[in-house]
């Protein structure tokens, strides 16, 4: 969030507490909420988990929404997940063409250029070339397959384990998984001697 945009945020929360209309502890509660209990963290733990177990993976990606589920993550925008891997050959993205559609529980709130109308017409119709200017340049022989999330699929992207991680622990994994490369538009942070 830029400045401009922060201090207008704060200013209508001051004016809304002010005017009795909106309790300052339940705002702080719902931003709480959504930085440590929804989200991209969730995710990541997901990804992490069907790393390094065969069994889970093979839960997640033939249900989706029972294998987020076991894992404690649900609710709202949570059901009909379906779980789609990256391989060396096959790189899958998410975009919803008619709105935003988005698995919630799993990776927060979507972005906003997730629910431009750019990225959902273009996504579909020059997805390799959209995905090299948001930073993601795919060799020509990699497949791109693009889901479109709706109320009756939301889509979670499996993106492929980084070289270099054998030994690493769980949560050492969910630390790499970034929110878009669970979207499809980038990769997992590549492991680094600090992590």
């Amino acid at each position: 969030m830029n400045d401009a945009t922060a201090a207008r945020v704060d200013a209508l929360e001051s004016l809304l507490v002010e005017k009795g209309i909106v309790d300052p502890s339940v705002v702080d509660a719902v931003i709480e909420h959504y930085e440590n209990n929804v989200g991209p963290l969730n995710g990541a733990k997901v990804i992490a988990r069907a790393w390094t177990d065969p069994e889970y993976r093979e839960l997640l990606l033939t249900d989706g929404t029972r294998a987020v589920a076991e894992s404690g993550f649900g609710g709202p925008e949570g059901h009909m997940i379906v779980a789609v891997a990256n391989t060396p050959t096959v790189h899958n993205v998410v975009v919803c063409t008619l709105c935003s559609c988005y698995p919630w529980p799993v990776l927060g709130l979507p972005p906003s250029w997730y629910k431009s109308a750019a990225y959902r017409s273009r996504m579909v119709a020059q997805p390799r070339t959209l995905l090299a200017e948001m930073g993601l340049d795919l060799a020509p022989e990699i497949l791109i397959r693009v889901w479109d999330s709706s109320a009756e699929a939301r889509y979670l992207v499996v993106p492929e384990r980084p070289v270099g991680t054998e030994n690493m622990s769980e949560q050492q994994l969910a630390e790499l998984v970034t929110r878009d490369s669970m979207i499809g538009v980038g990769r997992p942070l590549t492991p680094t001697a600090d992590r």
